[in-house]
């Protein structure tokens, strides 16, 4: 999409779950860039996208600038072709980071947040401009998580299956009890039959986080209410949870 050369450096950072979890190699990696990429959810409404005013502060504070691009509009109404709406978006996203890179040649940066390698599209994106990257890790969601609530991910000697809420009910009928799941704002869990086990946490780093945890059965009101908390307050929710059968 872009020849090689045209931008000297592109950076895929991972900052984290909070400004106050950014590393020293990522800040370093951020303050070496001549601006930033970020995407604009806020739409017609400036201002109203929180995570962005968030990498725009750690931007201000290490002195890179920030060029906000707006973000395409995606399908997110559960098509018949998931995957090829994800494509299109995709596309669609690197055409318009693409316009930007094009008319400004240099070490550009991409803040993600939490860590690149969980959940996140910007490594496919940016692998879509043809130019030369590379990735720093960031501290995860699934990290905080486990150290929020003391817990170990897997039990002795089996594994853990890290899926969506949209993919949750097929895992679970799979054969799967023991899950980390992400990006499931319908908390598709409350609709499990049997007995599970939810350790669950909401905004994981912030000042405010949420963190609920105990028999699914017994504690999906009380996530219910956690989540409306942290919207209200903070105006985002970023949730996830370990899920495992009792």
């Amino acid at each position: 999409m872009i020849e090689a050369g045209t931008a000297s450096r592109v950076r895929v950072v991972g900052i984290g779950c909070h400004p106050g979890q950014l590393t020293a190699e990522a800040r370093e990696a951020i303050a070496g860039c001549d601006y930033v990429i970020a995407a604009d959810k806020g739409g017609a409404d400036a201002g109203a996208d929180p995570l962005l005013a968030l990498r725009r502060a750690i931007c201000a504070d290490v002195g890179t600038e920030l060029v906000a691009v707006p973000d395409p509009p995606r399908d997110r109404d559960d098509p018949a072709d998931y995957e090829g709406a994800v494509r299109d978006w995709h596309d669609a996203r690197a055409a318009a980071y693409a316009s930007v890179i094009g008319r400004r040649p240099g070490t550009v940066g991409f803040l993600v947040w939490g860590d690149p390698a969980f959940y996140d599209s910007t490594i496919r994106v940016v692998d879509r401009l043809r130019l030369p990257y590379d990735v720093l890790p960031g501290v995860s969601a699934l990290s905080l998580l486990a150290a929020r609530h003391r817990v170990v991910l897997h039990e002795v000697g089996r594994p853990v299956l890290v899926t969506t809420g949209r993919r949750l009910a097929a895992e679970v009928a799979a054969g799967h009890d023991n899950l980390v799941v992400m990006l499931d704002g319908r908390l598709e869990a409350s609709s499990l039959a049997g007995d599970w086990d939810i350790w669950w946490g909401a905004n994981l780093g912030s000042p405010h986080e949420e963190l609920v945890a105990g028999p699914l059965r017994d504690v999906v009101g009380e996530i219910t209410a956690a989540r409306a908390r942290a919207k209200d307050r903070d105006g985002w929710v970023m949730d996830t949870y370990l899920l495992r059968r009792g």
